[in-house]
């Protein structure tokens, strides 16, 4: 199936750039570009793309913001939502979380070689949005702070899963894909990926990103599981 992507820069050289990066595969498609937030929310909503290359500083409204109203615009609608890859200059942990926060699936610098460009892209339309190793790390110290610094009493939500979904979830945080997890367990990956889609529906959680952070913050998962 071919990957369709919006791409969303206000700069003509660098949406060119990406464009020649990902048509060169044979299963992606760009199918549309915008200059700013706004219009980035216009041709999602227009074009449907499953996966949307989004820049972070631009004139008007910013990346984070249309990030923010494309994921609760989408979260509603029939059908997989899309998702959203930060693209960026700037390695700050301000816009790191921000983007997470937003709804983002994933976060790349754009220094980042070709092929990270498009595996990432790749990844994030499969819906197994990992972050890279360090980027994961600096998610997993900060929700290990928020955990210390909060109650230690876990979110109710944990006890509606299963013992086999929590073991998923511990699993996630360590960063496993459905075809690590099913060796693992010694599971089929189709039964693996029910068990992922059941606990991101019993948490609320949009990706796996997100039930990453969600672990670490409830100690279902601890740093030295990452290792």
């Amino acid at each position: 199936m071919t990957v369709r992507v919006l791409l969303v820069d206000d700069h003509d050289l660098v949406r060119t750039g990406f464009r020649t990066i990902l048509e060169s595969e044979p299963d992606i498609e760009v199918v549309g570009e915008a200059r700013d937030g706004a219009e980035a929310i216009n041709q999602a909503t227009a074009l449907r793309p499953d996966v949307i290359c989004m820049d972070v500083q631009m004139p008007g409204m910013d990346g984070l913001e249309a990030t923010h109203r494309i994921v609760e615009a989408t979260d509603a609608r029939t059908g997989p939502p899309v998702g959203v890859l930060v693209l960026t200059t700037f390695d700050r942990d301000d816009y790191l979380f921000a983007a997470l926060d937003a709804g983002a699936s994933g976060f790349l610098l754009k220094n980042a070689s070709p092929e990270k460009l498009v595996e990432a892209v790749l990844v994030v339309a499969r819906g197994e949005a990992l972050l890279a190793p360090d980027v994961t790390r600096r998610v997993i110290e900060r929700a290990t702070e928020a955990r210390e610094a909060a109650s230690p009493t876990p979110d109710a939500r944990l006890a509606d899963l299963t013992e086999r979904e929590t073991e998923v979830l511990r699993l996630l945080a360590r960063g496993l894909s459905n075809a690590e997890i099913a060796r693992e367990l010694w599971l089929g990956e189709a039964t693996v990926k029910t068990h992922v889609s059941k606990v991101l529906l019993k948490l609320g959680l949009r990706d796996r990103v997100h039930a990453v952070v969600f672990a670490y913050e409830n100690g279902v998962a601890t740093p030295g599981d990452a290792d």
